[in-house]
């Protein structure tokens, strides 16, 4: 990180009247409140600043920070950046094709004043709504955050600058690449969602189901990291909204950046070969999950797309555990 850069960006100039706050002094309260959650009020007396200050600049230190780092969370833009994704799935979670796991999640907020129903969400609590795509070692590719914690289905990723960008031949992706969804997204032939729940699924259906939600255990753990470090996110932020989106934005940067700067700081899940499972216990248990999506008017190409991946699992590419996964 430039710290010199974060540090100019939030110092103000002194006064007659006062001396600024240093801008280190910003920094480490920014980052106490990211790591531990305490209140502002509990805050104050630790680093002697009024709460009426600290509310105050900590959007700018949020910012400050976030565009320190922005660098670090993009989405691939050359054809080997993709291919090393894709190479990743596969020879980490046996999933050919795969560029990224996408997943939205409830981000708790204390009631806004005056805009209760806007952030109100099915499970009776206020939220902005986090969507976020990661690549196979547990970094952040794109991150989409400040929706209605309302919004409840894959209308979140239709309106989403990345799939606004990969239909609109934006962002080219490789021929035949997935991304990998969960009930709440649509079905389409670049992203890949499991087969709906019921009993007359076909053992081909059914491995494909296990193969997919196997893959996707790296975005449960790259939002469990997230959710470790930073605790704030384990009880209802209290902040704005905006100030909200802001604090998400730079603590996904964050963890990209300590990710990248040095893996060995956090402990993640890893695969068991001998028997398919995942260790590790790293979840989001603190976020909540969008609801599962009520479209199901898919397009053909879609259906067939998924149905040869299912193809696939159980013949040149089955596993020799993965049938006792589904008994």
């Amino acid at each position: 990180m430039n710290w010199f850069q974060v540090g100019r960006s939030i110092q103000k100039s002194d006064t007659l009247m006062r001396l600024a706050i240093p801008a280190k002094l910003k920094l480490e309260i920014g980052l106490r409140f990211l790591a531990t959650g305490d209140s502002l009020s509990s805050i104050q007396y630790q680093y002697r600043v009024p709460k009426c200050s600290i509310s105050k600049f900590l959007p700018d230190v949020f910012d400050a920070i976030y565009e320190s780092l922005r660098d670090y969370i993009r989405v691939p833009e050359t054809v080997s950046e993709w291919n090393d994704i894709q190479k990743g799935f596969n020879d980490l979670w046996n999933f050919p094709h795969c560029v990224g796991c996408i997943e939205g999640k409830h981000i708790l907020l204390q009631c806004p004043r005056n805009l209760t129903s806007q952030y109100y969400n099915y499970k009776g609590t206020f939220s902005i709504v986090l969507l976020a795509m990661v690549d196979h070692d547990y970094n952040f590719t794109f991150i989409d955050i400040g929706s209605y914690g309302n919004i409840a289905d894959g209308g979140i990723f239709a309106k989403s600058s990345l799939m606004r960008d990969i239909e609109n031949n934006q962002i080219s992706l490789p021929e035949g690449a997935v991304i990998l969804g969960d009930s709440a997204f649509p079905l389409k032939t670049y992203l890949m969602k499991p087969y709906p729940s019921r009993n007359d699924l076909s053992e081909a259906q059914k491995i494909y189901n296990y193969r997919h939600c196997h893959a996707r255990h790296v975005i449960d753990y790259s939002l469990g990291m997230l959710t470790s470090r930073f605790r704030v996110f384990k009880a209802p932020i209290r902040l704005h909204p905006e100030t909200v989106a802001k604090l998400v934005k730079s603590a996904c940067a964050l963890h990209n950046w300590i990710r990248k700067s040095n893996k060995e700081v956090m402990t993640m899940g890893t695969e068991d070969h001998d028997y398919g499972r995942i260790k590790g216990n790293d979840k989001a248990e603190a976020m909540a999950n969008i609801m599962p999506s009520q479209h199901r008017h898919y397009m053909p190409e879609a259906l067939e797309r998924r149905d040869e991946l299912a193809r696939y699992f159980i013949g040149e590419g089955a596993l020799s555990w993965q049938y006792q996964m589904i008994e």
